[in-house]
């Protein structure tokens, strides 16, 4: 008989179990955030926004930071922030958007190309992840072209009080996105996971198959050397997995290794539906590297309890780009549902890491 393992863990005043079948606990108050919380607060009409998801996390002044992605009715994307004390409940959404595609007025690093740079973010800005490196909270994030096809850049901002934001440019000279830093030096050097745009046309297939991993003695300096071989590539065939993959929340440490939640696509005749699985990283060789072939997250209705008549903006979609662990091992996943809400999943590195050790099977 296989050994189930099961742990119990505690979220808010909810507790229950998480195991190899049932790897993650939706929160019973999803969604935590919705447009309609923002809309309270941006009542400009230009500021309206039909959505809220894929947030970056931070603990910062005794709170939990979410800096989420939204949604304006125009359809470009912005960066908002909201706060809770026990990052449950009881968010606090600022009266502002933190963050717009950029203009003169913002702040820039010293030798940054403003002028490149406000071109490259005319398309909006999207999908931040959150890292406390040096003594600042580094933010990567998509830039969009505005009128340039699928350019898209990943950016850095950095923060000391999520007041104010200091771009610094693309991280690489690369066309990127879904890149996340590690929290810490990995033997003397700075690491990230890439997934590099495909130099064909489509959003699936080809190099959207393949996550990589770079090095960098200086993470503002924008010189990455990026390994050649993928640390971890899809397999041929059909898994729910098979057609797109990429890094999602930021890396997790724990005593077995890091711990990366990941996102992945299947095309189907009716969509790409994506899920979130889950990958095991060496804590000092990250391409060395275990990958569990069983999601730990599937799309659900669940995952967008919206009202009748609220817009969808993409069904069948869990997304991540932010978790945190606490003391007990328990990790508070923050995941956008159909890229229109924001959710909590509540999982446990245990089980997390038996997924990766004892499934991984159809990834190199």
């Amino acid at each position: 008989m296989p050994d189930l393992m099961r742990r119990e863990i505690r979220i808010g005043s909810y507790k229950a179990t998480v195991g190899l079948n049932n790897p993650v606990y939706r929160y019973p108050k999803n969604p935590i955030l919705t447009c309609h919380d923002v809309n309270r607060l941006w009542k400009e009409p230009a500021l309206q926004v039909k959505t809220v998801h894929n947030a970056g996390v931070a603990e910062y002044n005794g709170n939990v930071v979410l800096l989420f992605r939204s949604h304006l009715r125009s359809g470009r994307s912005v960066l908002g922030i909201a706060r809770s004390s026990n990052g449950l409940d009881n968010w606090r959404v600022e009266p502002r958007p933190a963050m717009l595609p950029c203009s003169e007025d913002d702040l820039f690093a010293e030798g940054v190309n403003k002028t490149r740079l406000i071109e490259n973010e005319t398309g909006g800005i999207e999908d931040p992840r959150i890292v406390f490196l040096d003594g600042e909270y580094v933010i990567t994030y998509n830039a969009y072209h505005a009128s340039i096809r699928n350019r898209v850049h990943a950016s850095l901002a950095v923060t000391k009080d999520f007041k104010s934001f200091t771009r610094l440019g693309p991280i690489a000279n690369i066309e990127m996105r879904n890149i996340v830093l590690f929290p810490e030096e990995i033997k003397n050097r700075y690491a990230a996971l890439f997934r590099l745009n495909d130099k064909r046309p489509g959003d699936i297939g080809g190099g959207y198959r393949e996550i990589r991993v770079g090095y960098t003695d200086d993470w503002r300096s924008g010189r990455w050397k990026i390994q050649s071989k993928p640390i971890i590539r899809t397999a041929a065939g059909p898994n729910a997995m098979s057609d797109k993959i990429g890094p999602g929340a930021t890396p997790i440490k724990t005593r077995y290794g890091w711990i990366s939640i990941i996102h992945g696509v299947r095309n189907t005749m009716d969509g790409n539906p994506y899920v979130l699985g889950v990958a095991l990283h060496d804590l000092e060789y990250p391409e060395k590297v275990c990958v569990s072939n069983i999601p730990i997250l599937f799309p659900s209705r669940a995952d967008c309890r919206v009202k009748e008549d609220d817009y969808i903006h993409v069904p069948n979609v869990v997304f991540t780009c932010g978790a945190i662990r606490r003391d007990n091992g328990t990790i508070i996943i923050y995941y956008g549902g159909n890229d229109t809400v924001l959710n909590i999943g509540a999982t446990h590195e245990d089980i997390l890491v038996r997924l990766c050790t004892d499934y991984c099977e159809i990834f190199i």
